[in-house]
């Protein structure tokens, strides 16, 4: 019989993101050369966010607007489309229900997006997030071939982080290609990966928490929905999902990076990212991201988390808090639909 999911109470939530803070602070190492294999698996190890510069072999030249449009060509892309920029998010319906909302997903020319993203006076938000692997997939290193949408830029991105590859002892499960503007907003959240992730043009700005501060960003049980667009209009607009797709456990805080949206005893990390800088983003450590104006380009590496040892029931622990369904009462400043 299995035993049921632990619930720290608030007390011991606190102790624990106290001590770590006591232990730690807020200070993220740079580095201003790449580190050697076991250089890494130190860093890796104590499981801090770290900086690293010149880590990218992709300068700004490979990824100018004519150059991608040229690559790419006439080949249709998927993007995220929102009516504010919010995709995977938490979003309030116009019933007042707080949901998990996706994006509507759209196949476009990479010309036809990059266009989007230069028109300021564009009421609705494009993002390149399509994930899983749109570069590499796990297939590429477990069989040596897979096709994906973005093939043609290849040549541009390595496969994988030579230094990362042989201190985790294994290929990326999957590569990535980002490309969006300062409209669209990464949701706070926290992946089952080790994190190399790189801009090749504009910034990134992170905001980071470490797993002890999970509690913070107040998780709740949330139902789904998608944005669909209109058959008559053409409009954008929230759907929820009918009962059978369970709901979806996210964090209820939408801006964490605005003052007090974050609850007393935090100590969130603020991180720039600009071009040719890498950050890598432990397991289990929350982020939310935002972008400079104009086009901003990156790149990631996902790398499994390692299972065995004690780690990942540590952070399985500290998001143990109780599931429980968001009410309308939850935080008031989400977006309306």
């Amino acid at each position: 019989m299995a035993i049921p999911h632990p619930h720290l109470s608030a007390k011991s939530l606190r102790w624990i993101s106290d001590q770590y803070f006591g232990m730690n602070g807020t200070f993220v190492e740079t580095l201003g050369a790449p580190p050697t294999p076991l250089e890494f698996s130190r860093l890796a190890h104590v499981s801090r966010p770290v900086i690293i510069k010149g880590a990218s072999s992709s300068t700004g030249a490979d990824w100018t607007n004519e150059y991608l449009t040229q690559a790419m060509g006439q080949q249709r892309v998927s993007v995220s489309v929102t009516p504010n920029g919010r995709a995977d998010s938490i979003t309030r319906g116009s019933d007042g229900k707080l949901y998990f909302t996706e994006p509507c997903t759209e196949q476009i020319t990479m010309s036809e997006l990059l266009g989007s993203l230069n028109d300021e006076a564009n009421q609705e938000v494009m993002y390149l997030q399509s994930q899983n692997g749109n570069l590499y997939t796990n297939d590429f290193f477990t069989t040596g071939t897979s096709s994906t949408e973005f093939e043609p830029l290849r040549k541009n991105v390595p496969s994988e982080v030579s230094w990362c590859s042989r201190a985790f002892g294994r290929p990326p499960d999957a590569v990535n290609l980002w490309i969006g503007n300062h409209k669209s907003h990464t949701s706070i959240h926290s992946d089952p990966y080790e994190n190399i992730y790189t801009v090749v043009r504009g910034a990134k700005h992170f905001l980071l928490l470490p797993p002890t501060e999970g509690w913070c960003v107040q998780e709740h049980l949330h139902p789904h929905a998608t944005y669909e667009r209109s058959p008559e209009d053409g409009r954008l607009s929230l759907a929820p999902s009918n009962e059978s797709v369970p709901p979806v456990r996210w964090a209820s805080v939408t801006d964490p990076h605005l003052p007090d949206s974050l609850p007393d005893g935090a100590h969130p990390i603020e991180v720039t990212l600009h071009a040719g800088d890498t950050l890598y983003l432990p397991v289990g450590w929350w982020h939310h991201v935002r972008q400079s104006h104009g086009v901003t380009i990156a790149l990631n590496w996902w790398y499994d988390a390692e299972m065995a040892g004690g780690s990942w029931t540590w952070l399985s622990l500290l998001r143990g808090i109780e599931d429980e369904v968001a009410t309308e009462e939850d935080d008031v400043n989400t977006t309306a639909a």
